[in-house]
């Protein structure tokens, strides 16, 4: 069902800074079993503030993220809950065989915070993440995580603090945009359904939000209405809510910040296909290539398809409606972006 009204911002959003390194900090008041581990990016993490209260609860483990990954399920196994940072890339692809046989396998509550997902980096294919979801989405017992915005981002760490076995989440670092109300909820088994429509299901996760929220308001305005799903938990996917928005539209778009292939355009492409739900699927995400260097993530955004134009054209095309698409864009939030690498 759509969200209560007032529960979504207009743009431009607000923003806010180090979200996840106070909700931390919050619950690590309470909770004594809580354990920070960082890999050499403790500022970069958010993690300097959990650092600075609780230092005797804080591993360096340096540039060694496989050691790491050890070391967080030999804590695990001695009763400690083990948050791991890095960037992303440094989270999955390094130490792949330490999280499957150390943490997967032996199911150990160890939560794997990447920060700097798909193409938000500007250091280019060495530090975009853009298979991290697809590597951790094929490991059993996982759950894959891309939030949103900033309320969902403090509200996931004391969600994922008691989920049994591991999980892995992917966060924007810098000025995170506000773009639910604060009586938003995130729900780990279930995607929430923004607004209505018969024309399009436009599936977005994480950073794809905003723009799929602005492409679907375009899209309103040339008479196409856009049933517009957040799917914050891509795996295990609720495939439930997702086919029930596919049932009453005519086209369904996904959208993320990861490669088209398996992620969440893969995840929604599967539940269509086990259901037997015939619908045209377009997958908006980078198209089989790596990412170049930029100043910042809008622009690589734009280059790669992952903006708001991008999604309305797609459903524009998909749907098979004459003359050109509506214009769409995200107004510019205020401020900055703070330390982009």
């Amino acid at each position: 069902m759509p969200e209560p009204p007032g529960e979504l911002r207009e743009p431009p959003y607000p923003v806010e800074v180090k979200p996840y390194g106070r909700a931390l900090v919050e619950l690590a008041r309470s909770r004594e079993e809580i354990v920070c581990l960082s890999g050499d990016l403790t500022r970069q993490c958010e993690i300097d503030l959990f650092q600075a209260e609780f230092p005797g609860r804080f591993v360096h483990c340096g540039m060694a993220e496989a050691n790491m990954i050890g070391i967080a399920g030999a804590l695990a196994r001695r009763g400690h809950v083990p948050f791991v940072h890095t960037f992303g890339v440094f989270a999955t692809r390094r130490p792949l065989d330490q999280i499957v046989n150390a943490v997967a396998y032996p199911r150990l509550p160890v939560r794997i915070i990447g920060f700097m997902p798909g193409l938000s980096s500007p250091g280019g294919p060495s530090h975009q993440a853009i298979d991290d979801v697809a590597l951790m989405r094929a490991i059993p017992g996982m759950t894959v995580i891309d939030v949103a915005d900033a309320v969902e981002t403090r509200q996931v760490v004391a969600a994922i603090a008691d989920l049994p076995g591991p999980a892995y989440v992917r966060l924007k670092r810098g000025e995170i945009p506000v773009i639910f109300g604060e009586h938003h909820r995130l729900s780990l088994d279930r995607a929430q359904r923004l607004t209505d429509g018969r024309d399009v299901a436009l599936v977005a996760s994480g950073m794809m939000l905003a723009p799929a929220l602005a492409a679907a308001a375009a899209l309103r305005g040339r008479g196409v209405t856009t049933a517009v799903v957040n799917v914050p938990v891509i795996a295990p996917l609720d495939a439930e809510t997702v086919l029930a928005a596919a049932r009453q539209c005519h086209v369904v778009i996904t959208a993320e910040n990861h490669l088209t292939t398996g992620g969440l355009g893969s995840a929604v492409a599967e539940a269509l296909a086990e259901a037997g739900l015939g619908r045209p699927l377009r997958r908006i995400g980078v198209d089989g290539t790596f990412g170049e260097g930029a100043r910042t993530w809008p622009y690589l955004f734009g280059k790669y398809g992952l903006s708001a134009q991008a999604i309305a054209d797609a459903a524009w095309r998909a749907l098979g409606r004459p003359g050109p698409p509506p214009a769409a864009a995200i107004p510019a939030s205020p401020g900055g972006e703070y330390a982009p690498v």
